[in-house]
């Protein structure tokens, strides 16, 4: 009956279903522990895997041919320095029945098939591939390197034999109109020969993954990055406004600008190499990159050179030369830390939260200033406030979404860490905003600074007029609206700030 019929789609009442995708599921042993001697390393019981499957109509009716490789997570104890494994497979899927049979690949080293240009087009695979060498533990921890990898020694000396069941995923499970497959079965690995089984008997289950949701969570993981920049573009001009006078400018820490600008910079980087790795998310990551791009290059460095002119009077006014000198040599540091802070990260790649932690501290040179400078109000509270909330959203949602698209596990108690540390620092930048850069420093240990509201001589009970208002101020009822200069001047403290005072002052004693 199978040979007679020439449409597969007639064949009974099951019609061909296309299996070609992505399966991400688990792997255990049918027993508790690995039972095999040949490869002892083998000692986890239980794991994550993925299999990339490739199903293509043969010549025999109601008969698929299947490529594809199934790559095993958590396979080894951490310190044989290789998390995971892939083993490239091939078989045939007889559609009527819902089989699927599949064996090691026999093909010759070095041969590449269809299923590895699927794995270098597909953007599930590919963002893997690009997270687990930036976020994880290791760089070494590459599961392409089979090579390196216990699992070579299996593909040489097993034979690894798969037998799976296919049934459709229901669509009100689902989450997409494209229909969705779970594949369960048995994985067994006779011995080539007569020492033993390579490892016991083990069960696979992997549900098919629909690609266009984790496109579209991609998609809008860049749409938020675009609007977190754009964002921080609209903070940056409401800062730039608020300390838009060479006081003003002088009063921010250039460190804290430059911090921030480094931050960016990398963020453009990881985006624009996301979107050179997945070509088809190019268009996303690279508006991603370019809008990260614009804010560290056009408004923090802008800021920056203008913090650092403020603090340098005296060398903006010696010329062309002298200027352009001093913009390299700025320059040059900024760029300088920002390719050593790429190999820093690459050389303790291991670190890499704790160097999270390390560049989300860029409030800590403010505060610092703050308290040296004793400067008043350096920043705007909506600055304050809009930054830290814009810089968490990255890293939250890359380490404490759980459904993120790079796959990465949620680490609850770094998150914690990680707001609570960012928290802390902008709360102490605001309390200095309205109770004083040195509020929580004792008072005995802070330097002498002249009291504007100090005691004067009672005895003469006269009236004396206020430099700036010309109005009498009574000596005997001093409320803390007067304030008194060193040169013994009265004055109404609400009238002017103390830099137009000391010109009032100025002016009135030059007349």
């Amino acid at each position: 009956w199978l040979l007679v019929r020439k449409d597969e789609n007639e064949l009974g009442p099951f019609s061909a279903w296309n299996i070609t995708g992505t399966y991400r599921g688990s792997w255990r042993f049918l027993d508790s522990t690995n039972n095999s001697s040949r490869f002892p390393d083998f000692r986890k019981s239980n794991g994550n895997s993925v299999l990339e499957l490739i199903s293509n109509p043969t010549k025999i009716t109601g008969v698929h041919y299947v490529q594809g490789a199934i790559i095993f997570h958590d396979v080894f104890d951490n310190e044989h320095g290789v998390g995971g494994a892939q083993i490239r497979v091939e078989g045939v899927y007889i559609w009527p029945f819902r089989q699927l049979r599949m064996v090691a690949y026999s093909g010759k080293d070095g041969e590449f098939g269809q299923e590895d240009d699927y794995l270098l087009s597909n953007p599930y695979h590919l963002l893997g591939v690009f997270s687990s060498q930036i976020f994880q533990k290791s760089s070494r921890d590459k599961i392409w390197k089979k090579k390196h990898s216990p699992f070579y020694e299996m593909e040489k000396n097993c034979n690894i034999e798969i037998a799976a069941q296919i049934a459709r995923v229901s669509s009100s499970s689902n989450d997409g109109a494209r229909d969705h497959y779970h594949l369960e079965g048995l994985m067994e690995s006779p011995s080539v020969d007569a020492d033993g089984d390579c490892f016991s008997p083990m069960l696979l289950n992997a549900t098919s993954v629909n690609i266009e949701v984790y496109y579209n969570k991609a998609v809008n993981y860049t749409l938020m990055v675009t609007f977190i920049s754009f964002l921080q573009v609209l903070l940056l001009i409401r800062q730039m406004e608020h300390s838009n006078t060479q006081s003003g400018a002088a009063k921010v820490s250039i460190l804290m600008i430059g911090q921030q600008a480094i931050m960016d910079a990398y963020l453009c980087l990881l985006h624009l190499t996301a979107g050179i790795l997945v070509e088809s998310l190019f268009n996303a990551f690279a508006t991603a990159a370019f809008f990260k791009f614009v804010v560290f290059s056009i408004f923090e460095m802008r800021y920056l050179i203008a913090i650092w002119k403020a603090n340098r009077p005296l060398n903006s006014g010696e010329g062309w030369e002298a200027m352009r000198r001093e913009l390299s040599v700025l320059y040059s540091r900024f760029y300088g830390i920002l390719l050593g802070g790429i190999l820093f990260m690459y050389e303790f790649h291991k670190f890499l939260r704790p160097i999270l932690l390390l560049l989300h501290s860029f409030w800590i040179p403010q505060i610092v200033t703050n308290v040296i400078r004793d400067s008043r109000k350096p920043l705007h509270p909506h600055y304050i406030l809009g930054m830290t909330i814009t810089r968490l959203a990255i890293p939250l949602y890359v380490f404490g979404c759980p459904h993120n698209f790079m796959r990465i596990e949620p680490d609850k108690n770094w998150c914690i860490c990680l707001g609570v540390f960012i928290a802390l620092q902008a709360s102490i930048l605001l309390l200095q905003h309205y109770l004083g850069s040195r509020w929580f420093i004792p008072r005995q240990i802070l330097p002498e600074k002249y009291n504007y509201y100090r005691r004067f001589d009672q005895g003469t009970n006269h009236a004396t007029d206020c430099v700036i208002c010309m109005t009498a101020i009574d000596h005997a009822q001093r409320s803390n609206n007067c304030m008194v200069t060193p040169c013994d001047h009265f004055f109404h403290s609400e009238q002017l700030t103390l830099p137009d005072l000391f010109k009032k002052v100025g002016d009135s004693e030059n007349t």
